[in-house]
């Protein structure tokens, strides 16, 4: 597969493209040579074939060819809401769910959440895992970059977040049964995980009044960061005939 690069823009077939300084830079660690085949998404769906028509010492043109209808989301779009893992965890989970299928990943912050963020400090975290989406993005083959929504508090997203016709779901060791994904609704999948230790007794309450249903992945007690993502894995082998 030819290199892909995200693009935050309109593209045309059949014009000219300066490539941005982080995609250049990329042709040239690359050594791609003029007449190199790449590909470009801008996230509005599809993508198009490009080649590099000229390499500068710091910039990079290419030609952009023939848009293609290509779709690789999931049958349904999923949620991550999450009391977000600290240390590198929360990386390499934002990069593992893009790979995966997510549409929207939600930072919470929860009772017992490590990482605690506020501030210009959340801004500028958000920003990076946004960016860290939009590189994974590139490199599995998507052509919609996921949202990494604003860092807030378990109980402001459950005050706010209206239903949306979405199943809605929160991880659970206690009184849960599996996810049932039979018929899901076309709104797809809310889920709904918490930091280490999980949530609180009273976050899960909170959560369960909001309509969320407990479900469990199982006997065995699984990290912070890997709970959503087995759960993601999960759900991304659902076929479009199985919504309703």
């Amino acid at each position: 597969m030819p290199p892909r690069f995200f693009i935050d823009g309109p593209l045309s077939a059949g014009e000219p493209l300066a490539l941005p300084a982080g995609s250049a830079r990329h042709v040239q660690v690359l050594r791609l040579q003029p007449g190199a085949p790449i590909v470009l998404f801008n996230g509005a769906g599809g993508e198009w074939h490009a080649t590099v028509e000229q390499m500068g010492r710091s910039d990079v043109t290419v030609q952009i060819g023939a848009h293609v209808d290509v779709d690789r989301e999931l049958a349904l779009p999923v949620t991550l809401a999450l009391g977000m893992p600290a240390n590198d965890r929360m990386d390499a989970l934002v990069e593992k769910a893009t790979e995966l299928g997510v549409a929207v990943i939600q930072p919470l912050l929860c009772e017992r959440s490590v990482l605690r963020l506020t501030g210009e400090r959340a801004h500028k975290k958000v920003a990076h895992w946004q960016a860290v989406a939009q590189a994974a993005c590139e490199q599995s083959g998507r052509t919609r970059v996921p949202q990494v929504a604003p860092v807030v508090t378990l109980t402001d997203w459950l005050r706010e977040t209206a239903p949306n016709g979405a199943a809605r779901w929160v991880l659970s060791l206690t009184d849960a049964a599996p996810p049932v994904v039979a018929a899901l609704p076309p709104a797809g999948v809310v889920c709904l995980s918490g930091p280490e230790g999980g949530l609180a007794p009273a976050e899960e309450r909170a959560a369960r009044a909001a309509g969320f249903v407990a479900v469990s992945l199982g006997a065995r007690v699984l990290r912070a960061d890997t709970a959503p993502l087995a759960l993601l894995a999960h759900l991304a082998l659902i076929r479009p005939s199985a919504s309703v």
